[in-house]
């Protein structure tokens, strides 16, 4: 039923619980998992020797390790996973990864590290959601 699942991660509660349901559903499917992580380069600007580029750098450290961690995590179950690192809007990002990648599901967490308001879907899960050409679940 899934060969492979797109899991964008950002190492909030919700995209946490969405890693878990994936690897779960891998598990279960024989399914391989991408993860990853993206960069909000909009927010700050690209990096040209300034404070913003110290912000980025601090950002893709984060970003590397929560990938690696999730790749060990995935690992530990036996699942083949693949990794990206991307700068851009994620909405869009998650979008052209999961053409590149030629996800059969994308597994997203329903809010990330921005969103503070309770019970409500976050603007990334809700545009992945609205724009999706495959399915979406929400975690």
């Amino acid at each position: 039923m899934y060969d492979t699942i797109l899991v964008p991660a950002d190492g909030s509660d919700p995209a946490n619980r969405a890693v878990e349901h994936a690897l779960a559903m891998a598990d279960e499917y024989g399914a391989a998992v991408d993860f990853l992580y993206c960069v909000e380069t909009h927010r700050y600007g690209e990096p040209a020797l300034s404070s913003a580029e110290i912000v980025l750098n601090d950002l893709e450290e984060r970003g590397q390790n929560l990938l690696s961690n999730l790749a060990d995590r995935a690992d530990n179950y036996g699942i083949e996973t693949s990794t990206c690192l991307c700068h851009g809007r994620p909405w869009e990002e998650i979008l052209e990864r999961g053409d590149a990648v030629d996800a059969d599901l994308i597994v997203i967490g329903y809010q990330g590290q921005s969103h503070s308001r309770d019970g409500k879907i976050g603007s990334t899960a809700e545009r992945v959601v609205r724009s999706a050409d495959r399915p979406v679940l929400t975690a």
